[in-house]
């Protein structure tokens, strides 16, 4: 599965201004949290360069080989204001995504940023609706305690997003 919130971030960032591959690593986990492996930044920026949406461009280090430099291009620019500005239902239940997005709010126009806190308010409505009747259902006192948990915590959520959506709009 391609975890697109890696996309946004790393694009996100490479928007700031070009990085070498382990600075852009250590940028993103330090604005957003979340380690990232090579075996993810890797793979995610050679396939921007095949896009068109970076540049790769070797800068020469004396003693060493040469490191790459990323850089977005006008088509990666268009690309993170599309990943940003769309939430679709199979991603909008998954925080990580809807985090990644939520962090670019300022790259969107009033209606985009809407439109994806309306995704996630559903996808969360949803996950609280179906952890209730799971609750309901459930026989075991400790399992109920843990739904009840999660649930509460949607329902915070929930709460959050209505406060975003003031702010956003």
């Amino acid at each position: 599965m391609t975890y697109v919130w890696i996309d946004v971030l790393l694009l996100a960032k490479l928007a700031e201004r070009p990085w070498h591959g382990y600075e852009l690593r250590k940028k993103v986990e330090e604005s957003s949290g979340r380690a990232l492996s090579n075996n993810s930044l890797y793979p995610a920026l050679r396939r921007f360069a095949e896009a068109g949406a970076v540049t790769r461009t070797a800068e020469p280090q004396e003693g060493r080989p040469p490191r790459h430099v990323y850089t977005i291009t006008d088509v990666g620019r268009e690309l993170l204001h599309d990943l940003l500005a769309d939430l679709p239902p199979e991603l909008a239940g998954d925080p990580a995504e809807f985090l990644a997005r939520l962090a670019g709010f300022g790259r969107l126009a009033p209606e985009e940023r809407l439109r994806v806190l309306d995704a996630r308010r559903t996808a969360v409505e949803a996950q609280r609706d179906r952890l209730a009747k799971l609750g309901a259902d459930q026989a075991d006192p400790w399992s109920r305690l843990v739904l009840a948990e999660v649930q509460r915590r949607a329902e915070n959520e929930q709460d959050w997003l209505a406060s975003l959506r003031t702010r956003a709009g």
